[in-house]
């Protein structure tokens, strides 16, 4: 058994998908914007977990969204082998970090705003 399709909860799938692709780099699996349709998956592994950019309406998942945000919880952790590069060129695109990079006991990490309503932790995996 894998994982084959997670989601967060974003204000806007449309506006969310372009930012996902186009600023962070994710290959779009399925788009159907009249149906508020946005999945995402990896470039590095196509046929990989993918991410659902699920509408959030005026639901219990606005709550939910609004006090991770908050709070200053992370809603998805995403690896990457070039921690400092990666983060360089997400800021070069506009990208909001929450707070400079640290380093855990279980590697390097930082925090970034990506402008939905969430907080993705960006983690160095290699």
């Amino acid at each position: 058994m894998r994982i084959a399709l997670t989601s967060i909860f974003v204000d806007d799938p449309i506006k969310a998908h372009k930012f996902y692709t186009e600023i962070l780099g994710f290959h779009s699996k399925e788009f159907v914007p009249d149906a508020q349709l946005a999945i995402v998956v990896s470039k590095d592994d196509i046929n990989g977990t993918a991410l659902l950019l699920e509408p959030r309406g005026d639901s219990f998942a606005k709550d939910y969204q609004e006090k991770l945000f908050t709070t200053g919880l992370p809603v998805m952790v995403f690896g990457v082998d070039d921690l400092e590069g990666e983060i360089e060129r997400l800021k070069n695109k506009g990208v909001v970090f929450r707070d400079d990079l640290t380093k855990k006991e279980w590697g390097l990490e930082n925090i970034f705003e990506d402008s939905f309503g969430n907080l993705i932790m960006l983690q160095k995996t290699g």
